[in-house]
């Protein structure tokens, strides 16, 4: 035990669950997990005994696609704290934000603000069923834990099993809820076209995640957007994972398709709260009669952390950067899985990318995690790369990948499943997010 494992047992005595979210859950990933950091910078890590790993993740979760701690977001936020994060009045950031965001964003013209990507979905579904008077929403992908979205298994067990957790429990959600959320899978033109068949006259909205881990043709987006128009709904883009990461502004625009309403949040802020709803002044509308409003949304951190964000994203160009580091992991898992004989099956767009072991998943996987810590990386089967990843620390990850693929090969060759799992400790990782889109 150490430190960092010990404050971990700690934690789950106090902290339901024993963290804040599930992606963080040490659990997910491997037994020797490392729960805490005390310090990030770049994609660099150190936890509370001292140790040093490259992060080869998700980096925040998404969140910090110029890297932890980027000095020119932090400048911006600290002068920010320096001069009150927080008074009686409203920070002007919010303002100059909305306006960089329509500019970024021209089919929109009103912009609202939350702090996390399942507060701004709540507030587009709202904002939403205020517009059109209406109450059902449709969904497609992964919009948060609240309970709008949970309802989908009020009337369908299984509703969420494509898009979150197989057998999510809707516990604590009103069961009046039930029929108020449908689930839909992407490109299922049939199963889309019977759900609208039946409800679009009642449908408020339809909510979905455009692109996720392949690019589309656009094809079934436009359908969607045809189809909830002509019974008089909205079309709601959930940009929050996605957004910032393919391209500057959103998956949207390079498929030049707009919706009414759209949602980001995490690489927005590279680290710091801050979520945003854009929309059509038409779309918006109902937000102006729903009482929609929160204390913490007025801090000034989240829009100024923003505002720097954006502007760095733009200037390096980082999308591009992300593009690159993906390709070049891909590249490397395969080529180092080839080298030592190991089945894996690598998708992914590069900015998302990711792997899978084509036998004895969960155990290989787990075996991969736990060699990796060893080498000095946080590294399992994903990674959301960053402008920190240099092509320095990328050498040094093929090293570690390729050494890590060899002794995997080798405890495989030597006892199959049972020498895997003996070599974890007879433990595995539990199954993280499994999503309806591609």
């Amino acid at each position: 035990m150490s430190k960092t494992q010990d404050l971990y047992v700690h934690a789950k005595t106090r902290i339901p669950g024993g963290v804040q979210l599930l992606s963080k859950r040490p659990e997910q990933y491997s037994p020797d997990w490392p729960a805490y950091f005390s310090k990030a910078k770049g994609c660099e890590v150190w936890d509370l005994d001292g140790n040093h790993y490259y992060d080869m993740t998700t980096n925040g979760i998404g969140a910090c696609l110029l890297g932890y701690a980027d000095p020119d977001v932090s400048k911006a936020v600290i002068e920010r704290v320096e001069n009150g994060s927080m008074s009686s009045l409203n920070p002007p950031e919010e303002v100059w934000l909305a306006d960089r965001l329509c500019e970024i964003h021209p089919w929109a013209e009103c912009v609202r603000y939350a702090r996390t990507g399942g507060e701004c979905c709540a507030i587009a579904v709202r904002t939403a069923r205020a517009t059109t008077g209406r109450d059902i929403i449709a969904i497609c992908g992964y919009h948060g834990w609240t309970d709008w979205y949970l309802a989908v298994n009020l009337a369908d067990a299984h509703g969420l099993d494509g898009q979150l957790l197989p057998g999510l429990e809707p516990k604590g959600v009103p069961r009046s809820l039930k029929g108020s959320t449908l689930a839909f899978n992407y490109e299922n033109y049939e199963e889309f076209d019977s759900m609208m068949a039946e409800y679009g006259d009642r449908i408020a909205a339809v909510i979905m995640e455009p692109i996720r881990h392949e690019m589309t043709d656009g094809a079934f987006l436009r359908h969607v957007k045809g189809s909830v128009h002509a019974h008089g709904g909205l079309l709601i883009f959930d940009e929050i994972t996605i957004g910032w990461r393919l391209t500057f502004g959103g998956s949207h625009k390079l498929l030049g398709i707009t919706p009414d309403i759209a949602t980001f949040a995490k690489a927005m802020g590279n680290g710091h709260p801050i979520a945003a709803v854009i929309g059509t002044r038409e779309a918006m509308d109902g937000a102006h009669e729903s009482f929609i409003s929160s204390t913490y949304w007025t801090e000034s951190v989240g829009p100024a952390a923003a505002l720097a964000t954006i502007d760095k994203i733009e200037k390096t160009k980082a999308w591009e950067a992300a593009c690159h580091v993906g390709e070049t992991v891909q590249k490397d898992w395969l080529d180092a899985a080839e080298r030592h004989g190991i089945k894996i099956h690598c998708s992914g767009l590069p900015c998302l990318a990711h792997f899978d072991f084509d036998e004895n998943k969960l155990e290989q996987k787990t075996l991969y995690t736990m060699l990796m810590k060893k080498e000095g990386f946080l590294g399992n089967t994903a990674i959301y790369p960053t402008l920190a990843h240099t092509d320095e620390i990328l050498t040094l990850y093929r090293e570690a990948i390729d050494s890590v693929f060899a002794q995997i090969a080798a405890i495989d060759k030597k006892g199959g499943k049972e020498a895997l799992l003996e070599a974890t400790g007879g433990q595995v990782c539990q199954t993280g997010f499994k999503r309806l889109l591609k």
